[in-house]
């Protein structure tokens, strides 16, 4: 077997093209709504903290997440709101100020690098939550994540793991835990379901965005400004000319430096877009990076995402499920 094909074999490939601009999705796809979030909100919180991430598969540059506060008064989300690997770049930009007028509080934080190299991937994660919960100026008491992993929690090891392993505490600046809520939800595919959690990713995904293309003049030779950090051909290539920068997080096997793209090199083979050896190494839950600067990321698997998110909302749906608050305020939205 070829290592494309193997790569294929356990990581989608997208493969579809969008029609250039606006939201990329099938004909028909429900939104977004607020229905998970008023359902939870309606068992007793307050506050619900909706969050996700991105930036976890890249190569170089911060994981950032993105955190956006409803209540129990919160009108529908502004009108386009999608996860944001849906939407192109302009999309996302135009839903900003529009986000930030509708959401009661909301926030972004990051973990930079160096930071990922020292504690790992899952908990550079929780840091960048954190951060973005400590910049919130009300506390919320449940927050609701995209995943069925709670990565916001701190967890003490288990005597199994090895003491020495470092931890969030190793760090230089050594960050206080935030009053994280003790009630952490976990969603499949809630950044396509929940609308709140999809605006917490567009948030998080124009910031990193422009992290990158800010960093990209310092380090010209990688194409940041393009590929936002993800393992591009052009990234790849221009990390087997000129080795890592400080920005690479150089714990993990970099393509182009010795990762799985070099052996596929060297066997006149190229790896499918925007997979590096990072996909394998790390798991099939870092593979779906969000590649969405890529004109051919996007559709066949989209399309199976979509059908299978159809078919939760046909299980999900709730007959006593009032969405009055989102008919009253659906004009205003599309007027935002």
């Amino acid at each position: 077997m070829t290592v494309a094909a193997a790569v294929e074999g356990r990581v989608g490939v997208r493969t579809v093209k969008g029609p250039g601009k606006g939201t990329r999705r099938r004909r028909g796809a429900a939104a977004p709504s607020l229905r998970e979030e008023r359902r939870l909100l309606r068992s007793g919180h307050t506050l619900l903290a909706a969050m996700d991430e991105v930036g976890r598969g890249a190569l170089a540059g911060p994981v950032t997440v993105g955190v956006v506060v409803v209540d129990a008064t919160t009108r529908s989300a502004p009108a386009g709101v999608r996860d944001s690997k849906l939407l192109t770049p302009a999309a996302r930009a135009a839903l900003v100020p529009k986000l930030r007028r509708w959401a009661p509080a909301y926030a972004v934080g990051h973990a930079e690098p160096h930071e990922i190299d020292t504690i790992g991937i899952i908990a550079a994660l929780r840091l960048a939550g954190w951060r973005a919960l400590a910049q919130l100026s009300v506390r919320p008491d449940c927050v609701l994540l995209d995943g069925n992993h709670d990565w916001l929690t701190h967890k003490p090891p288990k005597d199994a793991v090895d003491p020495d392993a470092p931890t969030l505490f190793d760090l230089p600046a050594r960050p206080e835990p935030p009053a994280v809520p003790e009630t952490v939800v976990t969603r499949i595919k809630a950044d396509m379901r929940c609308a709140a959690v999809a605006a917490a990713s567009v948030l998080a995904k124009v910031e990193r965005d422009s992290i990158m293309v800010a960093r990209a003049a310092e380090h010209p030779v990688y194409g940041w400004e393009l590929n936002k950090g993800y393992a591009a051909p052009d990234h790849v290539r221009a990390l087997r000319a000129h080795g890592a920068s400080l920005q690479h997080r150089t714990s993990w096997s970099l393509p182009g430096i010795g990762g799985l793209a070099d052996l596929a090199a060297a066997w006149g083979e190229e790896l499918p877009l925007g997979l590096g050896s990072v996909d394998l190494e790390l798991g099939d839950e870092l593979a779906g990076g969000d590649f969405d600067d890529d004109p051919d990321v996007g559709a066949d698997e989209l399309d199976a995402e979509l059908d299978e998110l159809d078919a939760l909302d046909a299980l999900d749906a709730d007959p006593d499920e009032s969405d009055a608050l989102d008919e009253e305020s659906a004009d205003a939205d599309l007027a935002g």
